[in-house]
């Protein structure tokens, strides 16, 4: 009895602070499957804050660089905003009113400065999330994690500091930005590590779809947020979005469980196997590793060399290339664009392009829901790819017709764009994390999991840079540029499709057979 009692005492001392709390409130042990709900509550909070600093940039663009101020604007106001009036134009920030622009993005070359932003970010977080996946998974994920989220706090902060600062610097914002990649590159591959230790393989498609609205969630968050502060000056959309995110990185600090093995919790016989490669077999392999031999995390080369990831890995580069695009350059196009022969303003534009997102929460649920119930996540995410070409082009010959077609085009063309995006950075990174050929070594998540998210990125830095040399001669051309990737993110699954197809035939075939036996 009493080695038993000093069994539970020790395990709830390594209970963290937030947990122990929890504990302290219920009056009694903080079940397995409580754990795993403030996981999904937790890293899905982290994540959309992530997404919400990262979307600030793409709503502060049309500010900074207001190609046409001679537009007639359109300004559906969602927010009664304070306007800073101005008398004698000079570069102080006093002065500074909303259609000034900020120097040095309002010249001739503003565009391709901002473009030149979003590539330094986005080739920096491309960069360190293979070092990321590599440490996360040799290290605490809770305190990587945590770190990772106040420095993009801090940084997202810095960069909006510059207009309190009266920086017209551009080499300031653009080292601002990369430091800001690279501790964006801690979140990905930390959350879904995370996830992945509380959750088997069993409706992963369904949980991670769901789970994986926060991508959409932080988008329309950071462009509400955004939008709202522009009339105080742009400088508090980068402010608020990195205070937000420092505070739930304390929050992540406090309360986020890692593994079920560092939480002192034992998983329910009706739960679903933890980190499955196949549901049935995973606990054999588990038991059949050597303690060591599941202790060593898989090398880059080794995770590479898993079956599934090397073309999941350049699917995906194609699929953030469309992505990012609309996620940097969005706002900017639709304030730029005649809808019904008028122009929006920047906040208007802002607000609106939140239904690009909100169709991308629609088409990450569908996506997982479809993959887990064919049981085939190359032939969804392929199918969703395709059907994105038909949906970008509509988008491009026929959103300028009304608010209400171009909204309705907008969301269709983000459940397409985004649901195969969603699929393969979640349940697909989560699946070959955990695949069969790793016989049960668990310490591959982070890694795979960066490989694949972190080739996406460098497609993801591509399309924007790409975006803003191209925009400025033909948004036409730049749509044509989106529908070839959605179709080379397509075809780089051929083969995994023919293999499932060919698989779905053989089940098909094996379930028939009976039918035609004899009986002697």
């Amino acid at each position: 009895m009493g080695s038993a009692a000093e069994v539970l005492a020790e395990r709830s001392s390594n209970k963290l602070l937030g947990i122990r709390f929890l504990q302290y409130l219920k009056g009694s042990p903080v079940s397995y499957k409580t754990h795993q709900a403030i996981v999904l509550i937790v890293t899905f909070l982290a994540y959309a804050s992530y997404h919400a600093t990262r979307k600030t940039t793409s709503i502060v663009k049309s500010v900074l660089d207001p190609q046409s101020s001679s537009k007639n604007n359109l300004g559906f106001n969602f927010f009664p905003l304070r306007r800073l009036e101005v008398t004698n134009h000079t570069q102080s920030r006093l002065s500074w009113s909303l259609g000034d622009g900020w120097a040095p993005f309002n010249g001739s070359d503003g565009t391709s400065l901002l473009g030149e932003l979003d590539v330094a970010f986005l080739a920096v977080y491309a960069f360190g999330m293979y070092f990321s996946g590599h440490f996360g998974d040799r290290c605490n994920l809770r305190i990587f994690l945590t770190i990772g989220m106040i420095g993009t706090g801090v940084f997202t902060s810095l960069f909006g500091l510059g207009f309190w600062g009266n920086i017209h610097n551009f080499y300031y914002y653009l080292v601002v930005q990369m430091i800001a990649g690279l501790f964006q590159s801690t979140g990905w591959p930390s959350v879904v590590a995370v996830l992945g230790n509380w959750f088997g393989k069993r409706k992963r498609g369904l949980i991670m779809g769901i789970w994986n609205a926060h991508t959409s969630v932080g988008n329309i968050a950071g462009s509400l947020i955004a939008s709202a502060m522009l009339g105080y000056g742009w400088g508090w959309s980068f402010v608020v979005p990195g205070l937000i995110m420092s505070f739930l990185g304390l929050v992540v600090f406090l309360i986020l469980p890692v593994s079920p093995e560092s939480s002192g919790v034992e998983e329910d016989d009706d739960s679903c196997p933890k980190k499955s490669g196949d549901d049935v077999t995973e606990s054999l392999l588990r038991q059949e590793t050597p303690a060591e031999e599941k202790e060593k995390a898989v090398g880059f080369i080794e995770a590479w060399k898993i079956p599934g990831v090397a073309p999941f890995a350049f699917c995906l580069f194609f699929a953030k290339l469309v992505a990012y695009t609309f996620l940097y350059w969005l706002p900017f196009y639709v304030s730029h664009t005649a809808i019904d022969g008028k122009y929006l303003s920047s906040e208007t534009s802002g607000s609106l392009s939140t239904l690009f997102d909100v169709g991308g929460v629609l088409g990450g649920i569908l996506a997982g829901h479809i993959s887990d119930r064919l049981n085939a996540r190359a032939i969804t995410a392929a199918s969703f790819m395709y059907c994105a070409i038909p949906a970008l082009f509509f988008y491009r010959s026929y959103g300028h017709i009304s608010l209400l077609v171009n909204g309705s085009l907008m969301f269709v063309t983000g459940m397409f764009v985004n649901g195969p995006y969603a699929l393969i950075t979640t349940a697909v990174s989560a699946d070959l994390g955990t695949h069969k050929s790793l016989k049960g070594n668990s310490r591959a998540l982070a890694t795979v999991t960066a490989i694949i998210d972190g080739t996406g990125s460098i497609g993801a830095a591509i399309g924007p840079l790409l975006t803003g040399y191209i925009s400025a001669k033909s948004w036409s051309a730049v749509f044509t540029m989106l529908m070839g990737s959605a179709l080379i993110a397509g075809l780089f699954l051929t083969k995994l499709v023919v293999s499932e197809v060919a698989t779905k035939i053989e089940e098909s075939r094996s379930n028939r057979a009976p039918e035609f036996s004899l009986d002697v």
